[in-house]
């Protein structure tokens, strides 16, 4: 049986040990550039050096665990990418003082583990990697995923300020954490210590005649924003609700940003019929979001099933909203005919 107070006091500290390391990084992002001669190295090695240390922390607290995660250090095992290696290196010693190269790579590959077990971890080390490099919303998103459901969510935001009266296109100097247990609630803390006290978020609710935000991405080639306008369009038309601004910020910080109901609904829509989620980039914010009181499904209202390889191979697209907005997030959808081709 899993004991969820250890594996998620692990998944924590791993993710704040990524996230110190994630904002060395963007410390130095110029210093990073002129040695590599790459403008997108910063957040090449940040990918790595966040994959080694939750590999590393993981292990360290747990012993042998299963991950599966995004990077593989074939890259950083080319002679030509010597530069690349050292990098990764320098920002790994910011929190793992006497790992060596040998250390790093082998830690990476801890990730390389498969889908098969009844239970394992999924990582994306950075998930939103324009929003890195623009100094704005990126991700540490670590998920534990059980029979085909992730019971553990823990998501490290470097930099979204805790404060929602805060711009978001801006670098918070604190940023925050986000860790959710399946039946257990979804708790707001410090971003980069996992000794930080937690804050239980009240659980979410939509009042009928209230304004519907949605959560958006900057990046609009990630959703197809034209559908999302119909939604909205359609909505409206139908006297279900006025809808506001959208909220705008890369990464699964969108899946946050619901659960502390900062925007109502968060909508990923196909943008090509043979598009697969990776599980990485939904796990963790799937619990999240699910555990402050948000559905969380496909355009279809199909539960999200993890157990299916690297992909979410069952799925299309993602709906995530409280549930009387998640309801009106399908109505919509179905009466507009989004995704019956996929």
């Amino acid at each position: 049986m899993t004991d969820y107070a250890k594996f998620s006091e692990a998944g924590r500290h791993a993710v704040a040990a990524a996230s110190i390391v994630c904002r060395s990084v963007q410390d130095a992002l110029e210093e990073v550039r002129s040695v590599t001669k790459d403008d997108k190295s910063p957040v090449t090695v940040a990918d790595y050096a966040s994959q080694a240390i939750v590999g590393f922390a993981l292990r360290e607290r747990l012993g042998d665990v299963v991950l599966v995660a995004e990077e593989a250090s074939a890259f950083l095992r080319d002679e030509d990418n010597a530069v690349f290696l050292a990098a990764t290196l320098a920002a790994v010693r910011e929190v793992w003082e006497d790992a060596t190269e040998a250390d790093v790579l082998g830690a990476i590959d801890i990730g390389a583990g498969d889908t098969s077990h009844r239970g394992f971890w999924t990582l994306d080390p950075i998930d939103g990697t324009k929003g890195f490099l623009r100094n704005q919303q990126y991700a540490v998103a670590l998920g534990y995923v059980e029979n085909g459901t992730p019971t553990i969510g823990v998501m490290g935001c470097p930099n979204l300020p805790v404060d929602m009266s805060l711009p978001l296109d801006e670098r918070d100097p604190d940023g925050c954490m986000y860790l959710a247990v399946k039946n257990e609630g979804v708790y707001e803390t410090a971003c980069d210590t996992d000794k930080g006290e937690m804050v239980r978020l009240t659980r979410l609710d939509h009042a009928e005649g209230e304004e519907i935000s949605v959560c958006g991405s900057v990046e609009k080639a990630h959703s197809n924003a034209s559908d999302t306008d119909r939604i909205l369009g359609w909505i409206e038309s139908q006297g279900l609700g006025a809808t506001g601004e959208p909220v705008r910020l890369d990464s699964q910080c969108k899946y946050s940003v619901v659960a502390r109901g900062q925007a109502d609904a968060y909508l990923r829509l196909p943008t090509r019929k043979d598009y697969v989620e990776r599980i990485w980039d939904h796990a963790a914010g799937s619990c999240i979001a699910n555990e402050s009181g948000a559905f969380v499904t496909d355009i279809f209202g199909r539960n999200l099933d993890f157990s299916h390889g690297r992909g979410l191979e069952k799925n299309t697209g993602i709906v995530c909203a409280p549930p009387r907005v998640h309801g009106v997030m399908l109505r919509a959808i179905g009466a507009l005919g989004i995704g019956k081709d996929a």
